[in-house]
């Protein structure tokens, strides 16, 4: 049984996590930070800045973490204290937040992904290939996501980014207005916020008279936090260092 502790526990993420823990018989849900201290339906609420004493107070094997860079950067301080793995979803990271995100992986396993959810792991490798094959082609990338989501475009939507990059040398036009020609080597990156909207994620390639458009729709929360309860699993015992979910899919 593995003793998980949620950062981010009363967000719409993380009380996804929440949720999804307490409907399976390999993990517990133990603790959780937020920035009401409540206990929530039995569950113990500290801030995260009580993280050090909380991590051992419940025994706590991983935390997950969907939060905010601030609160990230308060549980990460209690994960080294404790030795305690560190599975982040949050997106928003600075850069120097980021430094410190992969000097922890010295000490600790810390995993990071801007997605938890499989079919992205699947999506990323398909755009890989496609952009690869088709190295002439105009690409846009749109990502949609509900009202309240604070950054912009969406991490997934910044990985999907970085990888198309892996494969061709183009730089990012966020939006179009007015005279706005378009250059060979760019990318159009659009960003759309709306009602309830889960997460939905295109890559559109265009040139040779067709249209190839790569796509993902996140039907439920629950398959991120899914994804990021194996990721917390799978990183305990393992050995300090800076991982990726698509090992963790790999490795299923």
């Amino acid at each position: 049984m593995t003793r998980i502790a949620v950062c981010g526990a009363t967000g719409r993420s993380g009380a996804a996590v929440v949720e999804a823990g307490r409907a399976r018989d390999d993990v517990e849900i133990v603790a959780g930070f937020a920035s009401t201290t409540d206990e929530t339906d039995g569950l113990p609420l500290r801030p995260a800045s009580e993280a050090g004493t909380v991590l051992d107070e419940y025994d706590v094997d991983a935390v997950v973490d969907f939060s905010t860079p601030e609160a990230t950067m308060d549980v990460l301080a209690g994960c080294l204290d404790n030795g305690v793995a560190l599975a982040v979803a949050t997106t928003g990271f600075d850069e120097d937040e980021l430094t410190r995100l992969r000097e922890a992986a010295d000490e600790i396993p810390v995993l990071k992904a801007t997605n938890f959810s499989r079919g992205i792991q699947a999506l990323l490798r398909t755009v890989r290939e496609a952009v690869g094959a088709l190295d002439d082609y105009d690409l846009e990338l749109l990502e949609s996501h509900h009202n309240g989501k604070l950054d912009a475009p969406s991490g997934t939507a910044n990985t999907i980014l970085e990888t198309v990059q892996e494969e061709r040398d183009v730089e990012p036009v966020y939006g179009r207005e007015g005279h706005a020609p378009r250059d060979d080597d760019e990318i159009g990156v659009f960003a759309r916020r709306a009602g309830d909207i889960r997460g939905e994620h295109e890559l559109l390639l265009a040139g040779n008279d067709e249209v190839l458009s790569l796509s993902h729709r996140a039907e439920d929360r629950g398959v991120f936090a899914a994804g990021a309860l194996d990721a917390a699993q799978w990183l305990v015992g393992r050995e300090p260092g800076w991982y990726d979910f698509g090992a963790v899919v790999d490795d299923a």
